[in-house]
């Protein structure tokens, strides 16, 4: 018989609990985002029924249907890559987006914070592992990028993201996840007025050991979904 997604999410839950106990803290200290890159409108309607309520989505265009069907019943994150010329698609509609990753962009994000009436909820994506293929600001960038957005009034910059690489032993990539830990742990000492009380990092393969090393947000999809 086919696993349930009730199923599959109790048993996502229960190891996401005991990876916060290794890292002394509580399942509470957690928050599971379930990407929908592959989720049907419908299967996105059981998943709701299951209790999840925070949903990611990498692509504008792909979110946009989704939103049409469920509007606001759910905490939309934004966790791909933002194109500048569709971010206005998100505006007042968005509770989290993981990938903030230029200046242009926090201008941009900045001038439709007005639009919306709020700041918006920003996560810095930081590459980590300096994969040519990601996204995100080096570490060694970090610093200057958090002092130039620090007069943007239209970005609550409260954390930051990272992808690590795919490996068969999750393991071998816990130093990604210390590494973007203690990012934070430095740069919040050498500028006060940051609280980056977010860490988004850890996906279906790798989430527990993200967990473990301090991880707020797990973004969770085929381990979740099935695909």
């Amino acid at each position: 018989m086919e696993e349930t997604l009730a199923k599959r999410l109790d048993r996502i839950t229960e190891r996401i609990a005991g990876a916060a106990q290794k890292g002394g803290r509580q399942l509470a200290d957690v928050q599971l985002v379930a990407v929908t890159k592959m989720v049907t409108v419908d299967l996105l309607g059981e998943a709701i029924t299951c209790g999840l309520k925070a949903f990611g989505e990498n692509r504008v265009q792909d979110w946009l249907a989704k939103y049409e069907a469920w509007g606001d019943r759910v905490e939309w994150h934004l966790i791909g890559h933002l194109q500048q010329n569709k971010a206005r698609y998100l505006t007042g509609r968005i509770s989290l987006i993981h990938s903030l990753d230029s200046q242009k962009l926090a201008q941009q994000l900045d001038g439709l914070s007005a639009v919306q009436g709020r700041p918006w909820q920003v996560l810095v994506q930081v590459n980590v592992s300096g994969e040519a293929t990601k996204y995100g600001l080096s570490p060694e960038e970090l610093p200057d990028f958090l002092d130039a957005t620090r007069s943007l009034k239209g970005l609550d910059i409260c954390g930051l993201m990272t992808i690590a690489p795919y490996v068969k032993d999750p393991e071998e990539v816990r130093p990604v996840f210390r590494g973007l830990r203690l990012l934070r742990s430095e740069v919040s000492r050498s500028r006060p007025w940051l609280n980056l009380r977010h860490l988004s990092m850890g996906m279906s393969n790798d989430f527990e050991i993200a967990v473990e090393e301090g991880a707020t947000l797990v973004r969770i999809g085929s381990a979740l979904f099935g695909y």
